[in-house]
């Protein structure tokens, strides 16, 4: 087939609306200067149908664009999503309830250590809070100066095992504004880290994806944990446990823990600073027993590690220095505790005389002639408490040379441990109980003072004037002019040095010291020294001695 002219020198040829052709006047492809004739705007005026293919074909350019960008960032997601789970399956198996450790993560892949750094929302500070996050032991106490970075680990902790649905937590204040500060920042932590929590304002409670929960609660009383009775938890934390003045709410809330899913391990955790109506008795159950950092077991089996903090284990608060220097402008008691971590200062103590070098004696033989006595105090769910003295006859110190200190005992217990504990003094040790042993809680059974009487102690009510007692407590730790004080302890009597070390005074009646803490040793030796115990001349010692071993009592049932 013939081609036409147009089809060979398409170069010649113009084409028309119609689409015929057209030979351009001088027969050669000419571009006119200026804008074609009859054109709008920029450009030229095209026939409508090659417009048209232009439009489209960008038109398809753009969505191949916008294609190309769409599969860039699906697989840019895709590629997260896979080293996010490789992570979380590298970190589940490196351990399963503890810190990832540093090699682990400077040995991990660059895209892997990219994907941990841009996904971290918490990062523990080096040193004390990245070792209480990583403690297996059951019960942990991270504690000591102001500022380190305690209340965000006390929030971080319980999450540990927030993926099993079986996990319930639960974190505890003193009082409610107390517990509105880590409210509130558990709502800038916790929707971050598990998207889809739930807070429950009236509850007080975070609901979990998985099902886990974390519980906020207050103890304003003791009889508050009663609250808790029926419920079981996986992890208990109380925040500030020095607030507490007894052990109590610790004791109940313990009887709490536990739960039906074999995979998640059962902890309790607590912060403190020192001070406060409870330090005693917190200082004595995690600091006394063992060095800091270093695991030990409780009297009641149970794994237990104090570790301590410092301001300078946090770097968001230690870099710019104001904070310490707020903490510096402190009294002198507060700033050592706050400042340094120091447990040995007592907040507020009640006997600021008493002195470990000059109270407190290695124990030595006492002799027989020296006249002994013992005050008592009684409590089945607090400690029974007693304490033995013998006045030294050459200038007329009082030597406390033995203590019971013992919770959960009934009388006719008391009695028998009382008893062998006596078996090496040369007579029946005379002494003053707690006046309300002699009250009768029933109708029938002997009361408290009556099983003890007749189980061989000789005892009488004990003088429980508190201001006056206390008073005489101070007279006795004064020193002699001969650089003796009145009063000294054996070091084998632990938890009468404890309480009058730290025992605080009563904030509305600074008279008297504050019931609420620890005070049962203390009310032993107060009942002791309101009987007025005094020197014996040695042949008075001699007939008592003679009287004792043909001692029939007057009365069986109120003693002597």
């Amino acid at each position: 087939m013939d081609k036409n002219d147009w089809d060979l020198n398409p170069q010649n040829y113009l084409q028309n609306e119609d689409g015929s052709f057209k030979l351009k006047a001088d027969g050669t492809p000419k571009k006119k200067p200026g804008r074609p004739k009859g054109s709008k705007g920029r450009g030229y005026n095209y026939h409508s149908k090659t417009k048209a293919k232009q439009e489209a074909s960008k038109k398809v350019r753009t969505k191949k664009k916008k294609i190309a960008q769409a599969r860039s960032a699906i697989s840019r997601y895709q590629k997260s999503v896979e080293n996010t789970e490789k992570a979380l399956d590298l970190l589940e198996d490196n351990n399963k309830s503890k810190v990832v450790e540093e090699t682990f993560v400077e040995e991990a892949s660059s895209s892997l250590k990219t994907e941990l750094k841009e996904n971290v929302i918490f990062s523990p500070n080096e040193g004390p809070q990245t070792d209480f996050l990583a403690a297996g032991e059951t019960d942990v106490l991270y504690g000591g100066a102001a500022g380190g970075g305690k209340s965000y680990a006390m929030l971080v902790d319980p999450l540990r095992f927030a993926h099993r649905g079986a996990h319930r937590a639960l974190i505890l204040r003193r009082s409610m504004p107390e517990l509105r500060e880590l409210i509130d920042k558990s709502r800038e932590l916790y929707p971050k880290a598990f998207p889809g929590c739930k807070y429950r304002e009236v509850e007080k409670l975070w609901n979990f994806p998985s099902g886990a929960k974390v519980e906020f609660g207050f103890l304003e009383r003791d009889a508050d944990v009663y609250r808790y009775q029926g419920q079981a938890y996986s992890w208990i934390g109380f925040d500030e446990i020095t607030h507490l003045p007894t052990e109590f709410s610790w004791n109940y809330l313990a009887s709490r823990l536990r739960t039906t899913d074999s995979e998640i391990t059962p902890y309790m955790r607590c912060t403190a600073n020192p001070g406060g109506s409870g330090a005693q008795w917190v200082k004595k159950r995690y600091i006394s027993p063992s060095p800091p950092n270093e695991s030990f077991i409780g009297d009641d089996g149970i794994t237990r590690k104090f570790i301590p903090a410092r301001l300078n284990d946090n770097p968001y608060l230690a870099q710019d220095g104001r904070y310490e220097q707020m903490l510096k402008s402190l009294p002198p008691t507060q700033r050592k505790q706050l400042l340094e971590g120091n447990w040995e200062i007592a907040e507020g103590a009640a006997f600021t005389e008493f002195d470990r070098h000059l109270h407190v004696v290695e124990p030595f033989e006492i002799p027989l002639h020296w006249e002994r006595t013992k005050g008592l105090d009684y409590g089945y769910a607090s400690e029974s408490a007693c304490v033995w003295a013998a006045l030294d006859p050459s200038d007329g110190t009082l030597i406390i040379y033995r203590e019971l200190y013992r919770k959960g005992l009934l009388a006719t217990e008391l009695a028998e441990m009382l008893t062998n504990m006596e078996l090496n003094d040369p007579t029946s040790v005379r002494g003053v109980l707690d006046t309300a042993c002699w009250s009768r809680t029933g109708t029938t059974g002997p009361t408290v003072a009556e099983t003890l009487i007749q189980g061989g102690h000789k005892l009488r009510p004990a003088d429980k004037n508190r201001v006056a007692g206390k008073i005489q407590i101070h007279e006795h730790l004064k020193v002699q002019p001969s650089g003796r004080p009145r009063m000294q302890i054996f070091n084998t009597c632990p938890n009468l040095i404890r309480e009058l070390q730290g025992i605080p005074l009563d904030r509305n009646n600074p008279e008297d010291v504050d019931t609420h803490a620890s005070d049962h040793a203390y009310d032993a030796l107060r009942y002791l020294i309101m009987s007025r115990p005094r020197i014996n001349d040695p042949l008075s010692q001699i007939r008592n001695l003679q009287r004792e071993q043909h001692f029939q009592p007057f009365d069986s049932t109120f003693g002597y």
